[in-house]
């Protein structure tokens, strides 16, 4: 194993910025490996476990960036090393265009009168400071830094509550403001639903479905992953649905959110009475007589909620068709009596969710990295086993690396893996496109799933990969190009993440043999 790093003294660059550095240099010819990073702490604990931290990287502090590249023999390290500083070159502007870095956010906030939004994506050592400072400058704040501690978010978001200010996040990976599509965003169309997500795949799929089915949003307010916990008690979702209820431009509100603690959940139904609009609210697993009762609009799936949200504001006649049994057949005609299993591979928390309930509201046993049992939790380094559902975009996956909708690597080794076992008959797998999303995540993938599917026929099973594209016709990369790659590699596409969930539980639920 040839190793080499790089220490740049002092310089700083956000997270955002580096996720996307070092997808792009793992993809140079000759790259095994390749790290962007700044040198916290946790960063060259990864290293660590990886045995890559070298003597270089030891020594480094928090403010200096690191390098780091694991190349094949004959590889020339330090071409590679150049190739990765072009990148981070390439942040800069071109063409002469003017830029003003500003050192801190108050000297930012004061250049600038009119701004009044702070996006915050540095580690999360760092993160809750920044942000008390961007709240203190009255500055509303979309925090995409995660690893921030359970006290600070709770301290942001009292302290904006108090100020009248947005705090979404920590951990908060989409919004769209004022038709501003923040971190990952689909290019949706402009109308007059508005959405509180505490889940950023969630609030994406919900927007795409609403796309699709001719209605636009208004507004998208993430919350961050925690907010619905008891102990942060939902302070930035009755926030967000206050704000949407003042908003002129928002008709109808729609909620979305993982399983919230119970306590938190009646608070924030309780809250929908007095927003004077139509609630829409997605909570998966959560309770249809609740939410009735509260005045709300209980949705059973992401795309239940789409369509209600579209016919309370635009067209009350909207529908989408069903699940094509005949497809679910054909699918189950392939697959021996020992294929019995069903895996799913996720980029987005939510998405995998959403099908993994699926299967367990049919009465299936599911494993996951995300199970809400404990005697079903599987972790991220064990091998899967019977049903199993994971999210490469949770912290035991992402801990050091970047987003898998960025960086896909993990998945594409996890798919492999899965196909070599004979229980498997059907592999999920989301694709997700928009603004900060990998630029290519079909394209990045087909390679592994043709290795999938010959590793399966080499020895006489037939492997299903189903695959759901989550995006507009508006964003890039082209769904249409995106979906017709799947389809020409033997995938089968589903329309929505509530499709992908119904189809794997049909071919459970129809064809188990055991």
């Amino acid at each position: 194993m040839n190793v080499t790093a790089v220490v740049k003294k002092n310089t700083y660059f956000d997270s955002v910025s580096l996720m996307s550095i070092s997808t792009k240099a793992n993809q140079f010819e000759g790259v095994d490996q390749a790290f962007v990073a700044m040198a916290t702490e946790m960063n060259k604990g990864v290293l660590k476990n990886l045995d890559l931290l070298t003597p270089e990287v030891e020594g480094a502090g928090n403010g200096d960036l690191m390098i780091v590249v694991v190349t094949a023999d004959g590889v020339d390290a330090d071409t590679v090393i150049a190739g990765v500083e072009e990148l981070l070159v390439r942040k800069a502007p071109i063409g002469g265009e003017a830029k003003v870095v500003h050192r801190t956010i108050a000297s930012a906030a004061q250049a600038d009168p009119s701004a009044n939004l702070a996006v915050i994506a540095v580690n999360g050592a760092y993160a809750a400071r920044e942000a008390r400072k961007a709240l203190e400058n009255d500055l509303h704040v979309l925090m995409f830094s995660d690893n921030v501690a359970l006290a600070d978010e709770i301290a942001l978001k009292t302290l904006a509550h108090d100020k009248g200010l947005l705090m979404m996040g920590p951990d908060c990976g989409t919004a769209i403001i004022n038709n501003v599509g923040l971190c990952f965003a689909n290019a949706v169309r402009p109308g007059s639903i508005g959405i509180v997500a505490a889940s950023g795949t969630g609030s994406q799929e919900v927007s795409v479905r609403i796309h699709a089915l001719g209605g636009g949003i208004s507004q998208l307010i993430g919350t961050g992953g925690r907010d619905l916990s008891a102990e942060v008690g939902g302070v930035m979702m009755i926030d967000g649905i206050r704000a949407l209820a003042a908003d002129p431009r928002t008709e109808a509100i729609l909620l979305v959110s993982k399983p919230p603690a119970p306590e938190v959940e009646r608070k924030v139904l309780a809250e929908i009475a007095t927003a004077g609009k139509p609630v829409v609210v997605y909570f998966i697993g959560g309770s249809e007589q609740a939410v009735t009762e509260a005045g709300g609009h209980f949705a059973a799936s992401s795309q239940d909620a789409a369509l209600q949200a579209v016919r309370l504001t635009s067209d009350p006649e909207s529908a989408v068709p069903g699940l094509d049994a005949d497809r679910v057949e054909a699918v189950r005609a392939k697959l021996n009596a020992e294929q019995r299993h069903v895996r799913g591979l996720f980029c987005g928390g939510t998405l995998c969710d959403e099908s993994m309930y699926a299967l367990l509201d049919a009465g299936e046993e599911v494993w996951s990295n995300i199970q809400k049992d404990p005697a079903h939790v599987l972790h991220a380094a064990v091998a899967s086993w019977g049903h199993t559902f994971l999210d490469f975009g949770d912290d035991e996956f992402t801990n050091g690396r970047p987003h898998p909708m960025i960086d896909p690597s993990l998945r594409l080794e996890r798919l492999v893996r899965e196909a070599q076992d004979p229980s498997v008959g059907v592999i999920v797998m989301d694709f997700v496109l928009g603004f900060g999303a990998h630029e290519d995540p079909v394209g990045v993938t087909l390679p592994a799933i043709a290795e999938a599917k010959s590793i399966a026929a080499a020895a006489g099973r037939h492997l299903e990969i189903v695959g759901y594209v989550l995006g507009t016709d508006l964003d890039k990369p082209s769904l249409a190009e995106q979906v017709a790659a799947l389809e020409s590699a033997g995938v089968t596409v589903t329309r929505s993440s509530t499709e992908t969930g119904q189809f794997a539980r049909a071919i459970v639920r129809e064809g188990n043999r055991a």
